[in-house]
């Protein structure tokens, strides 16, 4: 095992869903009087799916693309194991459903908002920056992969 790979694997998982999908949602749940609001346990609905998710993709790109999640140090290998034969970017559906689990367990609004507004930044973000990238760096291997699993889920779409 690559030690350091892992230590920068663990660092961008920490510093980039971390943030977003974890330590930010917390300080907006956090009441004025620095009390909690309960969580609903119907919130697990896509809180556990998209936990499990999340850690199934970073894995993917650790162990299969010899990477990691960071777009300072993507993948060195296309990932289209696990999660990803069946959605090119199911690190973002994971994120968005950890989001919408957070939403949901605390019944909160602003969360919902926050995810929504970040379901639209990951969408414009694999159209403008990661599609491109993905292209240019695995050229036909990319194509081909393009062409059989599909953005998100359901039917292929390029």
């Amino acid at each position: 095992m690559n030690e350091g790979l892992f230590l920068r694997a663990l660092l961008a998982f920490l510093a980039l869903p971390g943030i977003v999908a974890f330590l930010v949602p917390l300080m907006v749940l956090r009441g004025p009087d620095d009390t909690w609001r309960t969580f609903q346990p119907a919130g697990s609905l896509a809180l556990v799916p998209g936990l499990v998710l999340l850690f199934l993709c970073v894995r993917e790109f650790y162990v299969a693309g010899k990477g990691t999640l960071a777009p300072w140090e993507p993948p060195r290998h296309l990932v289209v194991s696990g999660p990803y034969r069946f959605s090119r970017n199911p690190m973002y559906v994971a994120v968005l459903l950890v989001m919408t689990g957070w939403a949901l367990g605390f019944w909160s609004r602003a969360l919902a908002i926050y995810a929504a507004t970040f379901a639209v930044v990951f969408h414009l973000r694999v159209i403008i920056a990661e599609e491109p990238f993905l292209a240019a760096t695995h050229g036909d291997a990319w194509r081909a992969y393009k062409a059989r699993v599909p953005r998100w889920f359901g039917p292929t779409r390029s």
